[in-house]
């Protein structure tokens, strides 16, 4: 993990930023029970989560927290086995009561993050949430964890709320109908009993009719990742690092292509960074990385000549198949990006190098006047080397240009023109000339 945090560290100069939480401690009043902390967590389960897990964990108790609530929906996790075990027994050791609410609705827990049901204090999930997919159970503190009944169904499947229920997986449960939000969470926290301490969220009041209202005394505090820590946490999502990975590819292509070095080459640059720093945190496939970035390289072959050829076809099919196998997949869940992500991503590559990047090298180095052919024959001067591309002027514009001899041609020479490719001009230096070519526009 050594190269994530290096990533990290020079992505965070790059961009630059702080860390700030989101929001603040509430003093409880004296009359009035201990708050409750909130943490919620999304996403692959990766070292900043863990880290904001226990961040979480240890300022809950120093500000006097009744209990840390994690509010989770995740499809796994990319962090080893052994940082998940050592997670596990850190949250059952915690100085004050854990609970697990997975949730809201449609929410996921997958991998081995399913396995915090385990030792999580009081648990829950909203209707329409799903868990499972748990593979080989860990072993925190050298005892293999126990999931019940339903270890043979979570260990290869999903199950939903009442299934779950069934298998009996949740602990000091409100009622049969789950836990449809994080009110219901809190509430499910009063009467949980540890070290002593009883729990105290909730009061209940009889109404006039003569039902009982449960309402909520606690003090409920929500908290997300730090800002930055929420930079590299997106950026560390499949379809981020992926889209960022293209997108810095195909800038450094066009401003490869462009004269100078100004915004479009420092976004790339950045892209690129935010994008590794992302992939070394994912199961990336190393080779499928290293033809996304051949892809590039083909596309350049041909925006140098500005046509679309050969080398655009072969860069537009390793960009598509790359894309498709890019990640390895989790327990439970596949990485592939969404087919609009692919789409996204290979069409804007297609659209890029199709139509984009060719446009604009024959913008660059195109001249005001209507056919080239005039150019064949005619002499010109040497702008940047052409050793063996470069730029030469001649008439009054300034075109790619590329040597038809092993000889490189410096800047400051004269070439004569003897032949067009698209918009590079193949040229050849005064001295040794071909006669063909003067005979030939003799002819003319």
């Amino acid at each position: 993990m050594r190269r994530l945090a290096i990533g990290r560290s020079l992505a965070l100069l790059a961009v630059g930023g702080g860390l700030f939480a989101f929001g603040s401690p509430v003093e409880a009043q004296d009359d009035e029970p201990p708050p409750v902390d909130v943490l919620q967590v999304s996403g692959l389960f990766d070292e900043i989560v863990v880290s904001a897990i226990d961040d979480a964990i240890e300022r809950s108790d120093e500000s006097g927290a009744q209990a840390l609530v994690l509010q989770v929906n995740s499809r796994g996790a990319v962090i080893g086995r052994d940082a998940m075990r050592d997670l596990l027994e850190r949250i059952g050791a915690a100085p004050i009561p854990v609970a697990l609410w997975v949730g809201p609705s449609g929410a996921r827990l997958y991998g081995t993050p399913a396995q915090l049901l385990t030792v999580a204090d009081v648990t829950g999930m909203a209707d329409g949430a799903r868990v499972g997919h748990t593979g080989v159970p860990l072993s925190p503190n050298g005892d293999p964890i126990d999931l019940g009944a339903g270890a043979s169904a979570l260990r290869g499947g999903s199950v939903g709320l009442s299934n779950a229920r069934e298998l009996d997986l949740f602990k000091q449960r409100v009622s049969d109908l789950g836990v449809p939000t994080i009110t219901s969470m809190v509430n499910a926290l009063d009467g949980y009993e540890e070290g002593g301490v009883v729990l105290e969220t909730t009061t209940e009041r009889t109404l006039d009719d003569g039902d009982v209202r449960r309402d909520t005394t606690a003090i409920v505090r929500f908290s997300k990742l730090a800002l930055a820590d929420q930079l590299f946490h997106t950026v560390a999502s499949p379809a981020v690092a992926y889209l960022l990975l293209l997108t810095g590819l195909a800038l450094l292509v066009f401003e490869f292509f462009t004269a100078g070095v100004g915004i479009a080459g420092f976004v790339g640059a950045i892209c690129l960074l935010l994008s590794a720093t992302g992939l070394a945190a994912l199961p990336a496939r190393g080779w499928a990385v290293g033809m996304l970035v051949a892809a590039a390289v083909a596309f350049a072959v041909d925006v140098q000549v500005g046509l679309p050829r050969f080398w655009t076809g072969l860069g537009i099919a390793l960009t598509a198949i790359a894309s498709v196998l890019l990640y390895e997949s989790l327990p439970g869940a596949t990485l592939r990006p969404s087919w609009i992500t692919l789409i996204a991503g290979v069409g804007g590559m297609a659209l890029a190098f199709l139509v984009g990047m060719p446009s604009m090298v024959r913008t660059r180095f195109a001249t005001p006047t209507i056919g080239r052919d005039w150019l064949i024959g005619e002499l010109g001067r040497v702008e940047v080397a052409v050793d063996p591309d470069g730029v030469v002027s001649v008439g009054d514009g300034r075109w790619r240009a590329r040597t038809n001899r092993a000889t490189p041609v410096a800047a400051g020479e004269e070439v004569r023109v003897v032949a067009i490719d698209g918009v590079t001009l193949e040229v050849e230096p005064l001295i040794g000339a071909a006669r063909d070519h003067r005979e030939r526009r003799a002819k003319h």
